[in-house]
């Protein structure tokens, strides 16, 4: 366990690959929205139509059987245009919506971040005491001992602090997983 805490860039949340995909589903309604005021602009055509035509029996004119070709022009104007405006509030609701989505994610991603960077810190406090403790128990078991030696205490007095000594080392290991797990957490959140 360090004895320092590093620098943890809050910064990275937003490239985290759970606040990335609200991009990804941001993407595809921007491009409905400009396919959308595509269609809503006046359009103009231009192209040929052309007609094979048999030559026809019993008729006699100049251009009998020959092909047509046909120039065309077609305009359109739109102008009963409420479905494409409600197509675009509709695109607007859908990425605020998205939007929403993402600033509540992120807001919980750097919430988790916050909780991690606290509940390591207090496990390294919580370490840095129970070895403080366990140093204490070991100088009182000491005492304990040679008190045992003269005959002045009872060897279940010694056993006492023996089991506190146990306590702590086990609260000293629960700080050391503790602190490896938030370390994780953070590191999953920021890189």
């Amino acid at each position: 366990m360090t004895t320092e805490d590093f620098d943890i860039p809050t910064d990275k949340l937003v490239v985290h690959p759970e606040l990335l995909k609200y991009d990804k589903l941001y993407q595809p309604i921007e491009q409905s929205e400009f396919l959308n005021q595509k269609e809503n602009n006046p359009m103009i055509g231009f192209g040929l139509d052309y007609v094979n035509v048999s030559e026809r029996p019993n008729m006699d004119f100049s251009d009998n059987g020959k092909d047509i070709v046909m120039p065309m022009l077609s305009i359109s104007i739109p102008i009963f245009n409420n479905s494409y405006k409600s197509k675009t509030k509709q695109n607007e609701l859908e990425q605020e919506e998205i939007l929403a989505q993402k600033q509540e994610r992120l807001n919980n991603l750097e919430t988790l971040l916050d909780k991690a960077i606290n509940e390591r810190i207090s496990a390294r406090i919580s370490y840095n005491t129970q070895t403080k403790n366990l140093t204490q128990a070991k100088n009182a078991e000491e005492i304990l001992i040679k008190n045992y030696e003269t005959g002045i205490i009872d060897f279940k007095d010694v056993l006492d602090i023996q089991e506190l000594q146990l306590k702590f080392q086990i609260n000293k290991i629960e700080s050391v997983k503790s602190y490896y797990l938030q370390t994780t957490i953070i590191n999953y959140l920021t890189k």
